[in-house]
């Protein structure tokens, strides 16, 4: 059971993923700092992709800062926005780190761990909830920049030019 539940999540995830990065490959260079509310395009992925990588850590104090995607460590959280521009190429790298982190880190886990704490006291909830709120909040920016691009690009407008990925990494 245990391996099934953790398939699950895995699949589901990558789908998620799969089409962030889509958003991500497919947003013109004029609509990379258009605005997704009141941050731009990149920033929006960018968000998205540290919060993914920060919640596969088994805990806040577990977190590795990667220095070319979090140059000023913590303050990349902290603080409301990144202290650099991210390009196209940067993003999709970090998101390919994502994806094997989230293959490593659920191959990993166990019975005990999922029903234990998140890790994170902010999210007092358990390990496999935070999987859950993790992918969640995939989607719910995904959903963000691929109605962005669906307004603003005709070539995107057509349902499969950003499409919707029922499982799995395609």
């Amino acid at each position: 059971m245990l391996n099934f539940i953790r398939d699950t999540i895995v699949s589901q995830f990558e789908a998620s993923l799969y089409m962030l990065n889509e958003c991500i490959e497919k947003c013109p260079a004029d609509q990379w700092d258009a605005a997704i509310g009141k941050y731009p395009f990149w920033h929006v992925a960018y968000h998205t992709l540290c919060l993914v990588d920060l919640y596969l850590t088994s805990g806040v104090d577990a977190f590795h800062y990667r220095p070319e995607f979090h140059p000023k460590r913590q303050s990349e959280f902290d603080g409301e926005h990144p202290s650099r521009r991210f390009d196209k190429s940067e993003l999709v790298a970090y998101l390919a780190i994502c994806r094997q982190k989230l293959i490593d880190k659920l191959a990993a886990e166990t019975a005990e761990s999922l029903q234990g704490p998140s890790g994170f006291p902010w999210l007092r909830f358990s390990r496999a909830e935070a999987h859950l709120y993790n992918l969640r909040h995939v989607q719910h920016h995904t959903g963000q920049l691929s109605a962005h691009l669906r307004r603003v690009d005709p070539m995107l407008q057509d349902p499969q030019a950003v499409r919707w990925i029922g499982a799995g990494w395609r």
